[in-house]
């Protein structure tokens, strides 16, 4: 059995590595240097500096050192944990020609922005490094001093409302530490301010709300003083009286889904009528919702609690019975001619939007009529000026003759409304036995 010869082999031979395959050394401090000497050759001057960097990229990768690059920009060197710049050796490599060694002044900071900003333009993959790397910085904050971290807050400002970062990145400062301090609510208060003067308050307001971040605000707020009189305290004297406005807006809207909640569990609960208004008016007084807004939560939840048969024909007589047990419920919150009003037009939308309660609308008004819920005066006020567009046609014909004969009718003389009165009287009569009788209007014959 023959054996292959090996081949020879020259001495000295070198074997070619392809390029690809080499693995460059990971040098961090190298292309500090690197980066520290171009940008201190480049001065004040903030055009040198941007053609400084645009150039630098071909020469070394910002892939491997983004991060790297935006610590030197930001802090004028590389950052270590706790927000400090590195040293090498006994000797501190670092930059002037960054945020915390320029001018605080705005047109300053406007013109080193732009500086980020046309170099991610340039190098689009550093837009997703920059991110990351401002989650890290704004953890170093606790680390920076105070003028610092108001150029921060500043350029962070900027940076939000030029799209390069989004508002949410802002919850990386929600950290035990930095709210206890302060911090978080000092940072984020400046960054408010500036994000103001900058792009307006519309601006600012409409990117809370897309954000989600005025949820957030009053976690801020240190513990030992998260009080809402406190944190509006300290935002109105910062001019932000809008963001108070719109925290107390969410918190508002949060107590409502509370208070429909609370509402949906006792119904199913079947607890008493009385029980439950008490609940209400309780948590409607601490969370300051008007009563005009607690109707339309509680009609609401009322009808969310059946489930309405789809024949038409029998869903005049399941709607009636079914608000029958709660007139009592609805009255104790239309005290107010707003309330009753509200209520009416609520009722209006939602015979509209639910196709099947188009012809019911007229009985649904009459029972809350002679339960006390809606007065005479306020269905007449709906008819001629308050009504919604909604279905406008088809409802004011359906309540057309009720309201002429609110108008014109002497007690116990119209048999206009007779045979309308007789569906819905029965129905009505065991409610109106427990409600104060806030009106005095003229009864129905049945």
């Amino acid at each position: 059995m023959s054996q292959k010869t090996e081949k020879p082999v020259l001495s000295g031979q070198r074997i070619k590595t392809r390029k690809r395959d080499e693995k460059e050394k990971y040098d961090p401090a190298g292309f500090r240097d690197f980066i520290v000497i171009g940008l201190n050759a480049a001065g004040s001057d903030v055009d040198a500096i941007y053609k400084f960097l645009d150039s630098a990229g071909s020469k070394v990768d910002y892939r491997r050192y983004g991060e790297a690059l935006f610590d030197i920009l930001i802090a004028g060197g590389l950052l270590v944990p706790g927000g400090s710049v590195a040293q090498d050796g006994d000797k501190l490599c670092k930059t002037n020609a960054c945020i915390f060694e320029a001018s605080d002044d705005m047109a300053s900071m406007r013109s080193f922005e732009q500086v980020f900003v046309k170099l991610m333009r340039r190098y689009k993959y550093l837009e997703k490094m920059f991110v990351e790397e401002m989650k890290k910085v704004l953890m170093f904050v606790k680390g920076f001093n105070e003028s610092e971290r108001i150029k921060l807050a500043r350029m962070t400002a900027l940076w939000i409302a030029n799209g390069s970062i989004q508002p949410q990145v802002l919850t990386v400062l929600l950290n035990e530490h930095l709210v206890k301090d302060s911090l978080a609510l000092d940072f984020l208060i400046e960054v408010f301010v500036t994000w103001k003067q900058e792009k307006g308050l519309a601006s600012m307001m409409a990117s809370l709300k897309r954000s989600g971040l005025e949820r957030s605000l009053m976690e801020f707020v240190p513990p030992n003083k998260r009080t809402e009189d406190y944190f509006k305290s300290v935002l109105e004297e910062k001019g932000l009286h809008d963001v108070v406005k719109l925290h107390l807006a969410q918190e508002s809207q949060g107590a409502k889904r509370s208070l429909e909640r609370h509402l949906s569990i006792k119904l199913a609960e079947e607890a008493p009528i009385k029980e439950i208004i008490s609940d209400i008016q309780k948590m409607a007084a601490k969370a300051s919702i008007p009563e005009h807004e607690v109707v339309i939560l509680v009609w609401t939840v009322v009808m969310d609690h059946a489930e309405w048969n789809k024949k038409e024909e029998l869903l005049t007589d399941q709607a009636l019975k079914h608000l029958k047990q709660y007139t009592m419920l609805l009255a104790a919150f239309t005290q107010t001619t707003k309330s009753e009003l509200s209520l009416m037009l609520k009722v209006q939308e939602y015979c509209y939007e639910n196709m099947n309660f188009m012809k019911v609308f007229q009985k649904i008004i009459l029972l809350f009529y002679k339960t006390d819920v809606i007065s005479e005066g306020v269905i007449v006020k709906w008819y001629e000026e308050a009504h919604s567009n909604k279905g406008k046609i088809m409802f004011l014909q359906q309540m057309k003759q009720f309201k002429e004969w609110l108008e014109t009718a002497e007690e116990g003389t119209s048999d206009v409304w007779k045979s309308g009165v007789s569906q819905v009287a029965p129905l009505a009569a065991g409610s109106s036995q427990h409600i104060h009788h806030k009106r005095r209007r003229r009864s129905f014959s049945s």
